[in-house]
């Protein structure tokens, strides 16, 4: 594995504002995937310092043992648990489920599908598909699909649940989502061209997962409305933040350490990148179908309406087919 590159340590400018207007998130849950460092961390440690029950989904490891501690560490207003659950295993998804229903008998107000890898090498996960884009959407399509009733139950009791999905502008790399990239096709889809910006097979299949995660909140959403759901589907994006996933990048191959070194000099903070995300958890005037992130690579995170590139019928219907197809599960949404 290479060697990472050199950050240039962003200081932040918005996050603490941000931060100071939200309300308490005493009484409520929230699960959030991949928070052993990045946005995931930092939004955890956020709800945690509003008060919240944290639940904290990780890959088995001495990071997520570690950052559990530091969390706890960190504040003592909230409370944090940690669950195993590797997003590269359909398997794993489902046996955490038990655990997440035992430690929320009264349902979860917010899934946060946090988690990501960037720029991997074309190789399928065991079961079968893109690394990338199982890790990135399709586990957490199904995580979502299996934590529903825990959602619903929230939402009917106490007003209001929350899916916040993360995507990126990585998002308009790529033309349309298309249907291969969600197929059994692992290791197949590319190879392992690391140019970001003309054509790099790892970089195609990036935009692809990040697509797929703003075409599922779309679909979420209108399925959602047509019921007159109390459930809110929101997603969010992080701008160019200064995260370990450049970092993760460049150790593997996707990127350059000089040129990574160079371009986060234009992004934002770690802190400031998770904004979006922590908007859609906490703030309360976000509504249903919501967009929130930076207007480009950094600034403060506000809201602007789905895009008609993966809002629209031909796509909503083709991911949610395509991702039951994957898990091998329908997913109804009442």
């Amino acid at each position: 594995m290479k060697k990472g590159y050199k950050k240039p340590n962003l200081e932040s400018k918005y996050f603490d504002q941000l931060f100071e207007s939200l309300p308490s998130l005493e009484g409520k849950t929230v699960v959030i995937t991949g928070t052993t460092s990045g946005t995931g961390y930092t939004a955890a440690e956020a709800c945690g310092k509003l008060g919240a029950k944290v639940l904290l989904l990780n890959r088995p490891s001495e990071r997520a043992k570690t950052s559990y501690e530091k969390l706890k560490e960190a504040t003592s207003n909230g409370s944090f648990h940690p669950i195993d659950c590797d997003l590269q295993s359909f398997a794993s998804v489902r046996e955490c489920i038990s655990k997440i229903n035992d430690l929320c008998p009264e349902g979860i107000d917010v899934l946060c599908n946090n988690a990501g890898v960037m720029a991997l090498e074309d190789m399928p996960t065991g079961d079968g598909y893109d690394v990338q884009m199982q890790t990135n959407h399709l586990s957490h399509f199904l995580l979502t699909k299996l934590l529903w009733p825990s959602l619903e139950k929230a939402a009917n009791e106490k007003g209001e649940a929350r899916v916040v999905n993360h995507s990126s502008g990585a998002r308009n790399s790529v033309k349309k989502l298309e249907p291969e990239f969600l197929e059994q096709k692992g290791g197949s889809l590319g190879g392992n061209g690391k140019s970001m910006f003309f054509g790099g097979g790892r970089w195609i299949r990036y935009g692809q997962t990040k697509l797929a995660n703003a075409a599922f909140t779309a679909a979420l959403h209108e399925k959602l409305q047509s019921k007159g759901s109390k459930i809110k589907a929101i997603v969010a994006h992080p701008g160019l933040a200064e995260t370990d996933l450049q970092d993760t990048t460049v150790k593997e191959g996707g990127l350059g350490r000089w040129f990574t070194g160079q371009f986060m000099k234009l992004g934002q903070s770690q802190a400031d990148g998770t904004m979006g995300i922590l908007r859609g958890i906490a703030d309360p005037s976000i509504e249903s179908g919501t967009f929130i992130g930076p207007k480009g690579m950094k600034g403060p995170a506000t809201t602007f309406k789905l895009e008609a590139k993966y809002d629209n019928p031909e796509i909503r219907k083709m991911i949610w087919d395509k991702s039951c197809d994957a898990i091998e599960e329908d997913f109804i949404v009442n």
